[in-house]
């Protein structure tokens, strides 16, 4: 088993391999057919990141890494399992890279790292045989490998939003020129999974829209259509048509002609509703919702009562913005939530 021949500089972490029956070996256990790639949460350089994986107590490492330069370093062997993931089953197969980038939301990757990013991943398939990069934003079929997918993010195994949303909304653009400089055939959508061309030009707060092919939901409460990063948040979603709430910045969402592809209005709002108050830090509110997270960015939902609640914090780049706290009235809420779990008391 190789190793890449772009990297330019090499620090062997000792933070890597398992330990089976009481004995540590450094070597996967699995086959590699899977990539992971990771955001660093920081601009910095191959160097750097060999500093960091280089203590014991760090408890971390990649297989390889990606400076803000576009310089590429390796920490662990290919042939051996870094820890990475939050998962052992997960390293042991996938060839995991952390790649530099912004340190806050939604943690970007400047070009050269990303460029050299893309090389690193088609030079990681070539060699080890994996013809084809499949990614999915079905986290089941993600984890569990299901209809090809081998490309995993670490936010499937932990409470983390790495690899950030810059990278994680990107995965399918890189799968796909990967793909091309791999030379493998690319699926292409039948003429019905097309999406239908929309003849509207906008979506404002209190529309109510039909949710054309392409579009898919996140959590059964939104709209993502992530086209050109635009997230469109659903009040109420019943069948492939859903109300308006807001867009993910909270403001009325207005489209361009790509991004209506994926939605078309059935009725203009026409009377003021509750999408019109801007909820603030203090507001009272009534919540309706059987689940809050315990921060703005958690995939885990944890359990809760309905009632009387206080907005405490306002998040608008998290996945669940707003922090309530009940007020008695047999309301549990003590965490954050989603929009649509509330109305103004």
């Amino acid at each position: 088993m190789s190793n890449s021949p772009l990297v330019s500089y090499t620090r062997i972490s000792p933070n890597r391999g398992n330990t089976i029956n009481k004995v540590w070996k450094p070597e996967r256990t699995r086959a590699i057919d899977t990539i992971t790639i990771h955001c660093v949460v920081g601009q910095c350089s191959v160097e750097t990141l060999g500093n960091v994986f280089a203590p014991t107590s760090r408890q971390a490492s990649s297989n390889y890494g990606v400076g803000y330069d576009g310089k590429i370093g390796m920490y662990v062997e290919e042939k051996d399992r870094s820890w990475c993931t939050s998962s052992a089953a997960n390293d042991n197969r996938a060839i995991t890279i952390e790649v530099a980038s912004d340190t806050k939301h939604p943690y970007a990757v400047n070009d050269k790292a990303y460029a050299a990013m893309l090389d690193l991943v088609t030079d990681i398939c070539r060699r080890n045989g994996i013809k084809k990069l499949v990614w999915s934003t079905d986290k089941n079929k993600r984890m569990n490998h299901l209809d090809g997918c081998n490309m995993t993010v670490h936010r499937d195994y932990a409470n983390k939003s790495c690899p950030g949303d810059y990278l994680y909304n990107r995965h399918g653009e890189i799968a796909a020129e990967v793909n091309k400089r791999l030379g493998a055939t690319v699926d292409t959508p039948t003429k019905e999974d097309k999406p239908t061309p929309s003849v509207t030009s906008s979506v404002k707060a209190g529309d109510t829209v039909k949710i054309l092919s392409g579009a898919t939901y996140y959590n059964g409460k939104a709209i993502p259509g992530w086209v050109k990063n635009k997230k469109w948040i659903a009040r109420e979603v019943s069948g492939d048509r859903a109300v308006i709430d807001k867009s993910e910045d909270g403001k009325n969402a207005i489209c361009s002609p790509i991004n209506t592809k994926y939605l078309s209005v059935v009725s203009a709002a026409s009377t003021p509703s509750q999408s019109a108050w801007t909820p603030q830090v203090g507001d009272y509110v009534s919540f309706t919702g059987k689940v809050h997270y315990a921060s703005s960015n958690s995939d885990r939902e944890v359990s809760c009562k309905g009632g009387k609640a206080k907005i405490t914090q306002i998040y608008t780049k998290g996945k669940h913005p707003y922090h309530l706290v009940n007020m008695g009235g047999g309301c549990t809420v003590y965490g954050w939530v989603d929009r649509s779990t509330f109305t103004k008391a």
